[in-house]
C-alpha cells in the first residue's frame, strides 16, 4: 500500500525513480508525457489496492480460510512474480528491498499452503 501511495504522491520522473531505483536517476530524464504519468498512477493506484486486499485477506488467513489463502495468493503473489519477471530479471532494482519482498511473498504462500494441508493431515475424519 505504501509503494502505490508513494508511486501515485510523485512525479513521473520521481515515480519511475523510485521503482528502478538501481537506475541512475540522472538517467531516468526529468520530463515526460502526462501519459507516462498517468499510467504510473494507475500502477500505484494498482498497488495501493493489491495491498489492501492482501492486508484483509491476511485477516481471513488468521481465522483459517481456506478461500482467503488462495485469493490472497493469486493476487498478491501474481503481482509480485510480474515484478520479479520485468524489475528483478531486467536488473532495474537493487536486491532489497524489491527482491526480498517477493521472497517474502513466495515463503507466505508456501507456509500457508503448508499449513493449511498440515492441518488437513492432521484432523482425524469419524
Amino acid at each position: 500500500m505504501f509503494a502505490g501511495i508513494m508511486t501515485m504522491s510523485q512525479d513521473a520522473a520521481g515515480a519511475v525513480a523510485g521503482i528502478a531505483d538501481a537506475v541512475d536517476p540522472a538517467r531516468i530524464g526529468a520530463d515526460f508525457h502526462p501519459a507516462v504519468g498517468a499510467v504510473l498512477n494507475q500502477h500505484g493506484f494498482n498497488l495501493l489496492w493489491i495491498g489492501a486486499f492482501t492486508v484483509v485477506g491476511s485477516v481471513f488467513i488468521w481465522r483459517h480460510s481456506v478461500v482467503a489463502i488462495f485469493m490472497t495468493a493469486i493476487v498478491g503473489w501474481v503481482t509480485d512474480v510480474g515484478y520479479f519477471i520485468f524489475m528483478d530479471l531486467g536488473r532495474f532494482v537493487h536486491f532489497v528491498p524489491g527482491t526480498v519482498m517477493t521472497i517474502v511473498s513466495s515463503a507466505a504462500v508456501l507456509l500457508s499452503l503448508w499449513a493449511h494441508f498440515a492441518g488437513l493431515r492432521g484432523q482425524k475424519t469419524s
